[in-house]
């Protein structure tokens, strides 16, 4: 729907009106988007009214609660947090300028401010956390979040124009800079994260772009350097978050995507207080944009990785429901063939007004090298930067404004030398095949055989999929529950893929169901494929000991011999197949094993291979070269 113009005043008669429901969203343009209509609460994505009674398209801003990840058969508490839609009836446009002169500006009181969790609470949460899930092979990071909660001595709307104003005017680099009246609903905030976009092509297809962003670098008094940014970037424990951030959202990529997704990157975002390192992934779907936000709910930024086990870790530790917080606001916009664009950031770095309070939920990403205090007081930060950028309490840092005819001196620090160096330096690590174009049509070297991969609750079986597809294999996934013994046995190569948890536990239904996989598999000598958890599974079926590793490898790349190649290969594992260091051969399966400790990172034999690291990881740069050679293994 194409913006006609519209006044401050309208805005302000809108907000006096408690029956009514709006939007205000800045893009990055010179306009204030204003989007009006009624409000519509739905059960499931796909009944997102997207046409109205006689068939025509229209255009509906949908609030998606982080309870909606059941719909992708995740756990999430129901809180009944509405999927709340506005169907646009007017878009219109308000001059930034004239936006900024109306709305008001007297501070908003705050009462009774603070955490609802204390400080000692949420480190108790974080130890267990890395001790329980991340130290027991559940997966390789995760975020869990605290809520501060204030009292709020205003009216909701009118303190919610206050608080908007203030980002229109002091935020900078935001994706999103909104502010949603939907009923009793109301959400303010700045959002530097697009998850999703699909943008139609004119042939029934569309562009879709994911933007993982991790890592937060937060300013110090008078502003960032060059040399404190550098520091930020040269930190190995915020390049891995980012990494397994960016794998996470390939896997989804890869599931809505023909060709899989390919990175661009890394590039700075900046923002007033903060600096974030970030990729953008890109490919072509043809799905319709409702299902392109199913099967991509949510942001491993916000939830962790492997999606599903993070969902179910997320609902044993935090102690109260998301609502909207690390859900989406998607805006579904006709498109000229019939369809509709997507366009749906995350909900974070958002202030919401509920019944007289304010809450702001932030969470810290937790990783196997975590403090449980440092964790606590990135919690602090970014609650702090979101109350001072909406004008809450004092802004610790100014704002820096940027203009391109500036000296050097004030400048974007992305465009300095060293900065750019070390960004660059970054996809030196990583798999060229992410980053390349796949040549998408040529035969593979595989051509005119099949795969059928088995997947174990981490959806990294859908770039193994798309890699298996790009060496020649016809492929499909079927999930563990639902895989059946004649499919097993019909199947050309078996890939039994990766999984949380521990492979010994015999007791877990998925473990014991990938176990009778493998074991099925290799009793009938038919090519077999192990990946990781299936890696150990089959070793353990072949009498090799299984061990924890005393530093879990979640997101780390080691340059390992594959069976005389040296191989940079990516590695998220607790548990490791381990033989006495100089063993080369175990029974029927030669191994190659860590000289020194004995962990064996692949093993080869009749009609079977086994890998412990991701070969499709971005982490893996000869990922793709080393799967060929094992699945040429196993169906030799």
């Amino acid at each position: 729907m194409a913006a006609s113009p519209a006044t401050a005043d309208h805005i302000l008669s809108l907000a006096a009106d408690p029956d009514a429901s709006f939007a205000l969203i800045a893009r990055g343009g010179r306009d204030v988007e204003l989007l009006t209509g009624p409000i519509v609460d739905v059960e499931l994505l796909r009944d997102i009214p997207l046409t109205g009674r006689d068939g025509a398209p229209r255009e509906v801003l949908a609030l998606v609660p982080y309870r909606q990840v059941r719909e992708r058969g995740f756990e999430a508490e129901d809180d009944g947090t509405p999927l709340r839609c506005l169907v646009v009836e007017r878009h219109e446009a308000v001059p930034v300028d004239e936006v900024l002169a109306a709305l008001p500006v007297d501070t908003v009181p705050l009462t009774d401010a603070g955490f609802d969790l204390s400080d000692e609470e949420y480190a108790a949460i974080v130890r267990r956390v890395i001790a329980d899930e991340i130290g027991r092979g559940e997966g390789a990071n995760f975020v869990i979040r605290r809520d501060y909660v204030a009292g709020v001595d205003a009216d909701p709307r009118t303190a919610a124009l206050t608080w908007f104003r203030a980002l229109l005017e002091h935020e900078r680099g935001a994706y999103w800079t909104f502010l949603v009246v939907a009923g009793d609903r109301i959400l303010v905030g700045a959002s530097p994260e697009a998850h999703v976009v699909a943008q139609a092509r004119g042939d029934g297809s569309s562009t879709v772009t994911m933007n993982p962003i991790s890592g937060t670098f937060r300013h110090p008094q008078g502003g960032a350097t060059v040399e404190t940014l550098s520091t930020f970037l040269a930190d190995a424990k915020e390049t891995e978050e980012l990494f397994m951030v960016v794998d996470e959202e390939l896997k989804m990529m890869s599931a809505v995507c023909g060709d899989g997704g390919r990175i661009t990157g890394p590039h700075l975002k900046e923002m007033s207080r903060l600096t974030h390192t970030e990729y953008m992934l890109r490919g072509t779907s043809r799905l319709d944009p409702r299902d392109i936000l199913r099967e991509t709910m949510f942001a491993p930024t916000v939830t962790g990785s492997p999606m599903q086990n993070a969902c179910t870790v997320i609902r044993r530790h935090e102690t109260t429901p998301r609502g909207y917080y690390s859900g989406v606001a998607a805006l579904f916009t006709p498109d000229t063939q019939g369809g509709h664009d997507l366009d749906a950031p995350i909900l974070i770095r958002t202030a919401y007004l509920e019944r007289g309070r304010l809450r702001v939920p932030v969470g810290a990403t937790l990783v196997r090298h975590s403090d449980p205090y440092g964790e606590v007081s990135e919690t602090h930060g970014k609650a702090a930067g979101v109350l001072g950028a909406i004008g809450a309490v004092p802004r610790a840092v100014p704002a820096r404004a940027v203009d391109p005819d500036a000296p050097a001196a004030t400048r974007r620090l992305a465009d300095e030398p060293e900065i750019v160096r070390l960004l660059a330096s970054r996809n030196a690590r990583l798999a060229p095949f992410w980053l390349e174009e796949q040549g998408e049509g040529r035969p593979g070297p595989l051509a005119g055989r099949s795969a059928l991969v088995v997947d174990a609750e981490d959806r990294f079986t859908t770039m193994l999929a798309h890699q298996l597809r790009h060496l020649g294999l016809d492929t499909r996934i079927v999930h563990w529950a639902d895989v059946t013994d004649a499919q097993i046995d019909a199947a050309e190569l078996v890939v039994s893929g990766p999984g949380p948890g521990d492979p010994r536990d015999a007791g877990n239904p998925r473990i014991k169901r990938m176990r009778e996989v493998v074991a099925r598999r290799l009793d009938a000598d038919r090519p077999l494929l192990a990946v990781c958890l299936s890696h150990q599974i089959l070793c353990d079926r072949l009498g090799i000991d299984l061990a924890s590793l005393e530093s879990p490898h979640q997101g780390v790349q080691l340059t390992v011999d594959v069976f005389g190649e040296e191989a940079a290969i990516g590695f998220y594992n607790t548990f490791t197949a381990r033989v006495e260091p100089g063993t080369g051969r175990v029974g029927p399966a030669e191994v190659a094993a860590d000289p020194a400790t004995g962990d064996v990172y692949a093993l080869r034999g009749p009609a079977f291979a086994g890998v412990q690291g991701h070969l499709e990881s971005i982490l893996s740069r000869d990922g793709i070269h080393t799967l060929h050679r094992l699945a040429a293994h196993a169906l030799a």
